[in-house]
């Protein structure tokens, strides 16, 4: 069988590399692999501390910190909002500036053909009413035509 090359995938040694220079790789993702855990360590055990000490005091201040979270959230939350509004406003006015002018942003291909759909509909709609009037009058005709016979 002759010799197939491979591709080499993630986790194979490359061979292109010398053994230090993978050594030294290996070391310094080592090395900064424990810097972050000892920092993850150090600022989970800050945080617990922290907590513990905060507890006694965000207990005793409860009645007047959660009317504010309250306050701050609904405010925070109504400003979002009427931002997020605002700018869908502007992005819709520049959308329908765009299409106006004729530069055919995104989607006008869409409502270009969901317009012509509705044309065709009210069309078929106005066609179906006219018959149906027609019918009705020869109905109508019919039965005044046998009444007066």
């Amino acid at each position: 069988m002759p010799h197939r090359s491979r591709p080499m995938s993630r986790y194979e040694p490359s061979s292109g590399q010398p053994a230090s220079r993978k050594v030294v790789k290996f070391m310094t993702a080592g090395t900064i692999g424990a810097a972050l855990l000892v920092l993850s360590g150090l600022t989970l055990t800050g945080t617990v501390i922290a907590l513990v000490v905060a507890t006694p005091v965000l207990v005793l201040s409860s009645p007047i910190l959660v009317p504010a979270a309250i306050v701050v959230f609904l405010v925070a939350s109504g400003f979002f909002f009427s931002s997020g509004c605002g700018l869908a406003a502007i992005m819709v006015t520049l959308w329908i500036y765009n299409y106006v002018t004729g530069k055919h942003p995104p989607g006008a291909d869409k409502l270009d053909y969901a317009g012509g759909r509705i044309a065709e509909t009210a069309k078929d709609m106005k066609d179906r009413a006219k018959e149906c009037g027609q019918n009705v009058r020869q109905k109508v005709q019919e039965s005044s035509h046998t009444q007066t016979s």
